[in-house]
């Protein structure tokens, strides 16, 4: 006997409704098409975040410049290369004259930003300092840096007011302040940064005049060497970053700067061209809000420039943060969590004068070579020192005869000393 398995079956009323519902649904979708299709309102289909990106560029895209660098660079013998392919005898044969040797002019470029009512633009530093005399705001000879507006047709040209190279940070100034077309400053955020929040980049990137990215906030305090002349904190984005947009602000979504589009981690091309890999950096507005009263006052101000004027009264010492050593090696030197070891001492310098000691011998270390023995700075002025440039910071920001009072440790003891700053001697 075969045993039939039976399946209920819906009824055709059942069947015909479902069917019924089916082509309601089918219709009023393609109805639906239909009617986006047909009644299309583009200023309407902007999603809020698009209008929002939109509103801002309008309003502050005109205050973004291409900033434009030129240097003379060292003078060329145009036949020089032709000379020196060619066997000394040949080169007698042909009777090749000898062309005076031609300046060469060099190039670069970078994007800037209005921050005041009187049209000073924000760059980078290192947009700008090819361009400047060693240790000075002022130009080379033959150099020249000119700005061009969106809406003007002309460059204008300006010159460095002040620079901090600590934070990488320039402020730019017209020469003809009339030259300048009515555009409004960008505003300086007053708001934390978090991480995920909206951002804007417009810049120059590749020539490109008025590029407009966007992106998130990827991270906040990220650390990297080389970006301006001490260790900051920066700003991470995702937002498309070339060279060219060094310099550039960095928007939110109310239109206010948080940044200053810095460096990017690099992609490279098959020509050797630098591209942006989504890892880009900006330096914090912060670091702006603290550097801008200087910066208007012309000249370099900051750790850097205070450690390239010889008139500065200093310590005589130099330092290296305690975690610059290899775990294994400070707990072989029960060395404390942090500090600055003194590494040297100026035998003629206020340091020494004081008592402050340098290394008394040098511990070796799986083969390496480490000073040990001398005096590690725990603190300054009563604030701990963990870097590098948080001593500089307060010592440069003394006078010749001010007092800087330390907390050394040595051999697990601690000590206070008063030393008295002054101007290192000159050395013959």
């Amino acid at each position: 006997m075969r045993h039939v398995s039976t399946v209920p079956t819906a009824s055709r009323s059942t069947i015909a409704a479902m069917a019924l519902i089916l082509a309601l649904l089918l219709g009023w979708s393609h109805v639906g098409q239909a009617q986006v299709g047909t009644n299309l309102d583009e200023a309407a289909a902007f999603l809020a975040d698009e209008q929002n990106t939109i509103d801002i560029v309008d309003h502050f895209g005109a205050s973004v410049v291409a900033v434009s660098v030129e240097i003379l660079g060292e003078a060329e013998d145009p036949l020089a290369p032709l000379r020196d392919s060619l066997p000394p005898q040949f080169r007698d044969f042909f009777r090749l004259p000898e062309a005076p040797p031609t300046p060469q002019p060099r190039r670069g470029a970078g994007a800037g930003f209005v921050v005041d009512e009187q049209g000073r633009i924000i760059t980078n530093f290192h947009v700008v300092t090819a361009a400047l005399q060693p240790g000075s705001v002022e130009l080379l000879e033959g150099a020249s840096i000119e700005v061009l507006f969106p809406d003007l047709d002309e460059p204008v040209p300006v010159r460095v007011l002040g620079a901090n190279p600590d934070f990488d940070l320039a402020l730019l100034e017209a020469h003809d302040p009339d030259l300048l077309p009515e555009v409004p400053a960008i505003p300086l955020s007053q708001e934390p940064v978090r991480v995920g929040q909206k951002v804007i980049a417009i810049g120059n990137p590749f020539g490109l005049q008025s590029t407009v990215t966007t992106g998130i906030v990827s991270a906040v305090g990220r650390t990297l060497e080389l970006i301006g002349r001490i260790e900051i904190e920066m700003i991470q984005t995702d937002a498309a970053i070339n060279p060219g947009n060094s310099g550039g602000p960095l928007l939110d979504s109310r239109g206010n700067l948080i940044g200053v589009n810095t460096a990017i981690i690099p992609t490279v091309g098959v020509g050797g061209q630098r591209g942006n890999l989504g890892i880009g950096f900006a330096v914090p507005v912060t670091h702006l809000a603290e550097s801008l009263p200087l910066l208007e006052a012309g000249g370099l101000s900051g750790i850097a420039a205070a450690a390239m004027d010889p008139d500065q009264p200093r310590l005589g010492v130099t330092i290296t943060p305690v975690d610059t050593f290899p775990a294994n090696v400070r707990e072989a030197l029960n060395l404390p969590d942090e500090g600055l070891v003194i590494t040297g001492v100026d035998p003629d310098g206020a340091a020494a004068e004081a008592g402050v000691t340098g290394p008394t011998f040098v511990a070796t270390v799986d083969g390496r070579e480490y000073p040990a023995g001398g005096d590690i700075v725990l603190e300054a002025d009563g604030q701990a020192v963990v870097r590098a440039e948080d001593l500089q910071r307060i010592v440069f920001g003394k006078g010749e005869g001010d007092v800087v009072q330390l907390l050394l440790w040595r051999n697990g003891v601690t000590r206070e000393v008063d030393v008295m700053l002054r101007v290192p001697t000159p050395r013959e």
